[in-house]
């Protein structure tokens, strides 16, 4: 039988380690929880919705400023496998990291298959270039500014990371303070053989151009790579891959599971500020 990736031969092999939903409970309604908190971080922080950072509809950030002047910011990537969502399903990001005095900007971006994943990478990178740019206007610190993304959001995270900012855009060629991948995907190999296939389009190209953990440039911004212990053992592999070939050219990155979570509560700790993850975005912004 012909191997489709690794020691995998059929689709619903890749499906069982790629789709998160397929490991949840009749009961788990994990977008249920992500709209609640959304709508309540809208509800009770002053927020700037919709601010263009690019000529298209899609491209849009929501900011969500601290109450202190010259705050640290933190730019949140969201998931979806680049086919689903929006930037409004991820307001609740927000609410760990306010009463830390942390700016947070959610981005929003296209979607597969409507545009390609080159453009949606193109799309993130913008977003982050307005955020250097643009942030003081709301109160933020573009000297002090994080990054972090989950699943989708945690690849756009890394893509970001290997961006050749000051050849690009003009900017320093590390200006990020810190970054957090939540089950990233770093390897898109698998994906092409999965049941996202007929959204997200992967060839050769798109594959070999977006596949971070075979693309690291050397880095100094901290990184921290996540996921949850009751991921697929899949998420674990691409973690680990990634982290290997950060290391592997000297850059800083610490690596860990985050016990008893699965795909979906693993970003939940950006809703506490007293979780690891804020207090660690915190100190981490201190730093800089």
């Amino acid at each position: 039988m012909r191997t489709l990736y690794r020691n995998f031969d059929s689709q619903a092999q890749i499906d069982a380690q790629y789709n998160p939903s397929l490991g949840l409970e009749p009961s788990d309604q994990p977008m249920l929880h992500f709209a609640a908190r959304a709508a309540h971080a809208r509800a009770s922080l002053h927020c700037e919705l919709d601010v263009p950072y690019g000529p298209t509809l899609e491209e849009t950030l929501d900011i969500f400023p601290a109450n202190v002047p010259n705050a640290p910011v933190f730019i949140f990537i969201h998931g979806g496998y680049w086919r689903a969502l929006s930037s409004k399903d991820f307001s609740g990001v927000s609410l760990g990291l306010h009463p830390l005095g942390i700016t947070t900007v959610v981005i929003n971006y296209a979607l597969c298959p409507y545009v390609t994943l080159d453009e949606i990478t193109r799309q993130t990178r913008a977003a982050t270039a307005w955020v250097f740019r643009n942030i003081a206007q709301y109160g933020g610190d573009p000297s002090r500014v994080a990054i972090g993304g989950h699943s989708a959001g945690g690849h756009l995270t890394a893509m970001c990371l290997q961006t050749e900012w000051a050849r690009d855009y003009g900017l320093p060629q590390n200006p990020l303070a810190g970054a957090i991948a939540f089950s990233g995907l770093y390897d898109l190999e698998p994906l092409r053989y999965s049941y996202l296939q007929p959204m997200i389009q992967l060839d050769d190209g798109v594959i070999g151009r977006n596949s971070p953990a075979f693309r690291v440039r050397p880095c100094s911004t901290p990184l921290w790579i996540t996921w949850g212990g009751n991921e697929s053992t899949e998420f674990a592999r691409q973690s680990q891959t990634y982290h290997d070939a950060w290391q592997a050219i000297g850059n800083t990155s610490t690596l860990g599971e985050q016990p008893g979570a699965n795909h979906f509560t693993v970003i939940h700790g950006l809703e506490d500020s007293h979780s690891p993850v804020c207090q660690w975005l915190a100190q981490t912004l201190a730093q800089r």
